[in-house]
């Protein structure tokens, strides 16, 4: 999953990246409105992370231009505003969340957790036949058996298993499990899969496809 931290404290943001790194999230960061509104309108992102007092505006108005076109990410507010009446007006922005500075991360993570689960089946398990995945502990088992995973193959696992017997190309899973400083020229992708491939298949039918000039489908297993 893909996350666009908007913040314009960068100590702030560099202990952001590193805990949300570690929990398996990839992470883009805008210190202020306009560079926010350009990575938004060329990348696609999960959640954004969106603080309201910005150097050249608020974060209303960031909210006010995801929520304008349809299909857009969740938005969890991260602000030190914590009067009542900004609380609500953010909610009625559009954002989905509101969280007052300072917080604790397991309190962000499992914010951003529950809002991403929205979009699934309300659990943060998911199974695709013999495979399981629990988003929440960071866990992944073929049946019985634990699997081993990166962080990125386990975004890689996750956002195939929420599209089990779709060819899903190798741009789409770069643009969602990867940063913005991931280069589109290295076979970055391809290492990821091959690892990943190997490691939930053992010694059965490979698991994952590889589909020649169109890109990866996780088959359903028994």
């Amino acid at each position: 999953m893909r996350i666009l931290a908007v913040e314009d404290e960068a100590d702030l943001v560099a202990a952001l990246r590193v805990g949300l790194v570690r929990a398996g999230y990839a992470v883009d960061w805008a210190g202020d409105v306009d560079s926010a509104l350009e990575k938004l309108s060329v990348n696609d992102y999960d959640l954004v992370l969106l603080d309201l007092m910005l150097p050249d505006g608020d974060g209303f108005s960031v909210c006010r231009a995801i929520r304008a076109a349809p299909g857009g990410p969740r938005i969890l507010m991260l602000t030190a505003r914590d009067r009542l009446a900004d609380r609500v007006r953010g909610l009625d922005e559009g954002a989905d969340d509101y969280l007052v500075k300072p917080f604790a991360l397991p309190e962000l993570l499992a914010r951003i957790r529950a809002l991403l689960r929205r979009e699934d089946s309300g659990t943060s398990v998911v199974t695709v036949g013999e495979l399981r995945l629990d988003t929440a502990r960071f866990e992944a088992f073929r049946g019985e058996r634990p699997l081993r995973l990166t962080s990125k193959e386990f975004g890689v696992l996750h956002y195939l298993m929420t599209r089990p017997g779709r060819v899903v190309p190798a741009e789409e899973l770069l643009e969602h499990v990867w940063d913005e400083h991931a280069d589109p020229f290295t076979n970055t992708v391809r290492v990821t899969v091959g690892s990943l491939r190997r490691k939930v298949t053992g010694e059965d039918t490979p698991l994952i496809e590889t589909v020649i000039r169109q890109g990866y489908r996780l088959m359903d297993t028994p």
